[in-house]
This record gives C-alpha cells, sequence and structure tokens, in this order.
C-alpha cells in the first residue's frame, strides 16, 4: 500500500513538473501578428490598429505587439551608449520606426505606445541590470503591462536577441516576455521602486548582494500608489519619485544622475511655474486696465449725453444699454484682479491702486444706472424735469 501510495506521489509529481516545463505556444499569434503589411507600420496608430483589429485577449494583443517589435527594431550597436531617457517621446517612435534601428529606450517606447493605442495599460521603466552576477553600468529601459488584473514585465530590447563579437544576433528569447515581476527583479531593478509592483520591494543594497526575499520588511501597497502616482501633478510625480528613489539607496552613479536630473526637472518645472504664474498675473492685470479703460470711455461717453438731456433723443434701451456696457466692463476688470493670486510687491501695489479706481467708478456707474431707472419711470414731464434743478429758498424740490 505505501509502495502504491509512493509510486502515484511519484507519477504525480512527474507530471507536474513536466507540466510546469511546458512553454506556452505563440506560433500562431506570431503569425499573424508579423504579416502586417509594410503600409501599415509607418506609425504606432497604424501597428496599434491592426493588433487590435486581429486579436481580442489582452495577453495576445501583448504578444503580438512584443513580438513585432523584438522582429523588427534592430539593436543599434553603434549608439548602445547613445541613451537619452528625455528625448521626447515622439522622436523616439519615428528614430525606430523610420530606420528600423533602436536602442533600448527606442524598443520600450514604441512598444509602450503601441500597447496604449491598443488599449493596454502600460508604462515604459527606467532602470539597470544584472547579468551574472554583475551590475551594469549602462541605464536601461524596459516595459510594464497590466493583463487582465496583473502585471507583467516585458522587455523587447533583450527579447529580440543579443550581441556577440561587437554584433547583433537577432533571436527572440521568451524569457523576457510577460515575465512575473518576482522574477524579472533578479536581473531588472527600476530607478523607481514603485515599478518593481512588489509588495516588499527590494532595496539597492539588498539587489547587489542577490537578496531578493520579503524578509522583515514594510508592506507597500504598489497598486495603491500606482492610482496615487496617475492622479499627481507632474511636480507631485517628480517629488515623490525622488524620495522613493532617495529611500530605496544610492549606490550607483547612474541613480545618482537619475536623481540629479528628476531634481533638475524639478526646479525648472518651478520656475518654469513662477515665470508662467506672473505672466498670467500681468496678463490678468493688463486686461483688467483694459476693461477699466474702456468703461471709462463709454461711461464719460453716457455722462456727455447725459448733460445733453439725452439728445438726440434715443429709445429708452438704448439709453439703458448705454450706462449698462460701462458697468459690464467694469464688473469684468474687478473680475480679472480677482483672479490674480500671486504677484510680487510692486505688481500687487499696482493692483491695490487699480483696484481702489474700479470701486470709484463703479459707484459713480451705479449713480447713473439709479439715474437712468428714474428717468425711464417718468412721463415727459417728469422727465424733463430731472435736467433742471428747482429750488424753494435755496431748498432743492427735485
Amino acid at each position: 500500500m505505501n509502495k502504491l501510495l509512493l509510486a502515484s506521489l511519484f507519477t504525480l509529481l512527474t507530471i507536474v513538473s513536466h507540466a510546469q516545463k511546458v512553454k506556452p505556444d505563440y506560433t500562431a499569434i506570431d503569425k499573424k501578428a508579423l504579416q502586417i503589411p509594410a503600409a501599415q507600420t509607418k506609425t504606432t496608430r497604424d501597428i496599434a490598429d491592426y493588433v487590435t483589429a486581429n486579436f481580442t485577449s489582452a495577453s495576445d494583443k501583448a504578444r503580438a505587439i512584443f513580438i513585432w517589435t523584438a522582429s523588427n527594431i534592430q539593436y543599434d550597436i553603434d549608439n548602445m551608449f547613445a541613451i537619452n531617457f528625455y528625448e521626447k517621446r515622439e522622436e523616439k517612435i519615428n528614430k525606430a520606426l523610420s530606420t528600423g534601428k533602436g536602442i533600448c529606450e527606442n524598443y520600450a517606447t514604441v512598444f509602450n505606445d503601441i500597447c496604449s493605442k491598443a488599449g493596454l495599460t502600460s508604462y515604459v521603466i527606467e532602470g539597470y541590470t544584472k547579468q551574472n552576477g554583475f551590475t551594469d553600468y549602462i541605464s536601461h529601459a524596459w516595459c510594464a503591462a497590466l493583463i487582465d488584473t496583473s502585471w507583467f514585465l516585458f522587455d523587447p530590447t533583450w527579447g529580440s536577441g543579443y550581441i556577440s563579437n561587437q554584433k547583433f544576433v537577432k533571436k527572440i528569447n521568451n524569457d523576457y516576455f510577460k515575465v512575473p515581476p518576482s522574477v524579472l527583479i533578479r536581473s531588472h531593478m527600476p530607478f523607481d521602486p514603485l515599478w518593481q509592483f512588489l509588495y516588499y520591494p527590494v532595496s539597492v543594497q539588498e539587489y547587489y548582494e542577490g537578496k531578493i526575499q520579503a524578509l522583515n520588511k514594510v508592506f507597500f501597497n504598489y497598486n495603491d500608489s500606482i492610482k496615487t502616482y496617475n492622479l499627481q501633478t507632474q511636480p507631485e510625480q517628480l517629488q515623490s519619485v525622488a524620495r522613493r528613489i532617495e529611500q530605496n539607496g544610492i549606490r550607483n552613479s547612474m541613480i545618482f544622475d537619475r536623481l540629479a536630473h528628476l531634481k533638475r526637472e524639478l526646479e525648472i518645472y518651478k520656475q518654469n511655474e513662477q515665470v508662467n504664474a506672473q505672466n498670467e498675473t500681468m496678463g490678468n492685470y493688463n486686461a483688467a486696465v483694459a476693461d477699466f479703460n474702456d468703461a471709462v470711455n463709454d461711461f464719460n461717453a453716457f455722462i456727455d449725453y447725459r448733460n445733453k438731456q439725452f439728445l438726440p433723443k434715443k429709445p429708452d434701451d438704448a439709453i439703458k444699454r448705454m450706462i449698462e456696457i460701462p458697468d459690464e466692463k467694469i464688473k469684468s476688470a474687478k473680475t480679472r484682479l480677482n483672479l490674480i493670486k500671486h504677484s510680487d510687491s510692486n505688481t500687487a501695489q499696482l493692483i491695490l491702486s487699480m483696484s481702489k479706481s474700479i470701486d470709484e467708478i463703479a459707484g459713480r456707474i451705479d449713480e447713473q444706472k439709479e439715474f437712468v431707472t428714474k428717468y425711464i419711470s417718468k412721463g415727459a414731464m417728469g422727465r424733463k424735469g430731472m435736467f433742471t434743478k428747482y429750488t424753494w429758498m435755496g431748498i432743492p424740490l427735485n
């Protein structure tokens, strides 16, 4: 009985072990993905449309995008050290699609852009790698995509082939397709630990030491953090990324350079914000001045017409409109001043002075609006009497 049980257990383990080694067959997907007409490979939008038209599931779409990217971009050995994470996304894509060549950032950006346009949530990840126990000194880029409800990692660069004797050898490597985060962390380390997609992120020190097990660590809900990240403004993102990088450790020049650039980018953003805020302030102030001047001119035109006892005669609505126009413009001037939230001391003095002038002319306009209202309510004799002051023994009668 025991021998039979052991034999059955051995058979079961053998079957399970064999099943674990069986790799998915992507032959059909790859064939269809690589049949895309050349005319539809000029833009990532065209490629994404082809993928969407021919594949339904997120997993199949991701495979089609991966195999197309890995198969159609030749690694550019001559420029392998010319990585530039700060080049515009469109430039990276156009270079890869027009020349058929690129380095990791081109592979990753093309893969990510096609994913996004094909309806997959995807990100480009920046970091560095380790091979044969040695941490590389060149930054690297790969991707993450949400497949159904789980995050997987993709490295279309490493999946496209390898370098041998200073030559690129094209050979699809499926070890870098749809990799669980807990597996890829052994070789790929993001600058920002958020993109490890691990509840217990690996520190830089642990990565160098090859310690990737979750031991005595604080739980990190990366899903919630990603949601927060997506809702943040650009400066908020820069600040949070820099903070996480610093907390995770700075051990090599790549991390140091990346962190320094983030801080420079944040400083530039703040400076631009100040310039934009000042420009907006002066824009609102100048617009308020223009409205004020128009209001004064229109008000003076009304006063001139009133001094002529509303002659030549105009319809009541036209007279009423003559005082409504400066009223609307003076209110617009005040609204524009109220839009100004931040200003230097000199501008603040200008705003204060303009605000007083606006209030003064607004009061005079209100007086004339009241005059027009009374004027319209009266008959012909009553109206005429409003332009003549009658007194008795020095006391005004009207």
